[in-house]
């Protein structure tokens, strides 16, 4: 489980980025974080992992304030989040199945990661991941190789090879294409529901949030201004969220084939995990 308690963030500036945000998700759900540019989203998710070091405030994950934690304590509880970038952050002379492994670099000696011993459990894993994201043969290509939809996919299996109790995603469409950010999110959001891994996602796209995500929080102003699901996102809401405008075409439109398609997956997947 995942708590943040009056978490704050403010810069030596005077900027209030974060202020007292107060946050629980207590079951493995994608839960998009939307909100204007400056609304606080990216400075949100990097705290929880202390990319950004908060002002005030606890992240509590399992029990843990990580907000606490001195740097060894800290490094290894990240080894059990994952983490998307919008920049992708793959070393680029590596090969994707290198990039991949990377995600394994917290549990693998120094030396063996050096020289590239891994045990078979983590190669046979990093194929399957290969796979499961589209890859399949792309393992011995260089990552400066692949176009940015190949590379996000990269950046979704290497956050997965940690096997991490949660996923805090970055603005994983911001520079691709309508097309690719749809088998981006859907990629994210079937691998998250399957591994039953929490996952927060920073997003600009209230129309992806709302086709993928099963809870929107939205920001403004680094504080929360509303959190409920993709149903309950009104016109009245976004210009709660965003400021007045017309909102009629950005709202997801209720039968919509392919969300359609992607809530009945979540509702299999969550009777199977149900079952098991």
């Amino acid at each position: 489980m995942l708590e943040l308690i009056e978490l704050t963030k403010k810069y030596r500036t005077g900027t209030l980025a974060i202020n007292g945000v107060t946050l629980t998700v207590d079951q493995p759900q994608v839960v998009a974080i939307i909100g204007p540019s400056g609304a606080g989203k990216s400075t949100l998710i990097r705290c929880i992992n202390r990319l950004v070091e908060p002002s005030s405030g606890k992240v509590v994950l399992d029990g843990i304030d990580i907000v606490s934690l001195p740097r060894r304590e800290l490094r290894k509880v990240r080894r059990r989040i994952g983490m998307i970038f919008q920049e992708y952050n793959l070393v680029d002379r590596l090969t994707v199945m290198e990039n991949l492994l990377s995600g394994r670099l917290g549990y693998v000696g120094f030396w063996k990661a050096y020289r590239r011993k891994f045990p078979a459990e983590d190669v046979a894993t990093a194929f399957r991941l290969l796979d499961r994201v589209g890859l399949a043969g792309y393992q011995d290509t260089r990552a400066d190789e692949l176009s940015g939809g190949q590379r996000q996919r990269v950046g979704i299996g290497r956050a997965l090879m940690q096997q991490p109790d949660l996923l805090l995603v970055d603005e994983p469409t911001a520079s691709l294409d309508p097309k690719t950010s749809r088998q981006i999110m859907r990629i994210l959001v079937e691998l998250a529901q399957e591994s039953g891994t929490p996952t927060l996602v920073n997003i600009h796209d209230v129309g992806l949030a709302q086709a993928f995500a099963d809870r929107i929080v939205g920001l403004r102003n680094g504080e929360i201004v509303f959190d409920g699901t993709a149903d309950q996102v009104t016109a009245d809401v976004l210009t709660e969220i965003y400021g007045e405008e017309d909102w009629s075409t950005t709202i997801r439109r209720a039968g919509d084939k392919d969300d359609q398609s992607i809530s009945d997956k979540k509702k299999n997947l969550g009777k199977e995990a149900a079952a098991g």
